[in-house]
């Protein structure tokens, strides 16, 4: 069954996610090395994990399927994930995919590579209206996109 994972320390959209998730009946599974509280529903599940790096990334990509949704804004977590067959979101409603995770990858090595030298010294800009609303609709549209595939074969 459809589920959507949350690599939560950061996520902005915890909200949005809790309501399209009770509106599809989905079950979502929050991963964070902190406590964070989360409405006390059944289908609601906080998973707190340790504080090593990339702990919750492990966490999400080895217990995720094909067909589940993952939302992260962590580029490496979403190419894993995408090459395990889910379908990955950003906050902001930007679809990660196999055409477009080589160059997400790179993007990100190089902007990496020019923080570290003190070229770039501001993060990325705050989360607007219009980004909400980007990422409610790709949620949706993305949910509505698995449901009316075809099951897998399972021979």
């Amino acid at each position: 069954m459809l589920h959507i994972y949350v690599d939560a320390d950061a996520c902005p959209v915890k909200r949005e996610i809790y309501k399209v998730a009770e509106r599809y009946e989905l079950d979502v599974t929050l991963v964070s090395n902190t406590w964070l509280q989360v409405p006390s529903r059944e289908s609601i599940k906080l998973e707190l994990v340790s504080q090593e790096l990339d702990a919750a990334d492990d966490w999400i990509a080895e217990r995720m399927q094909p067909g589940d949704i993952v939302i992260t804004n962590d580029v490496p977590l979403a190419g894993r994930c995408v090459k395990a067959g889910a379908s990955v979101l950003s906050p902001t409603g930007r679809t990660f995919d196999e055409e477009t995770i080589g160059h997400d990858l790179a993007t990100r090595d190089l902007l990496t590579e020019l923080r570290g030298a003190g070229e770039i010294t501001r993060g990325p800009p705050p989360m607007k209206p219009r980004d909400r609303s980007n990422f409610l609709q790709e949620l949706d549209k993305t949910i509505q996109g698995i449901k009316r595939r075809p099951p897998a074969d399972p021979s």
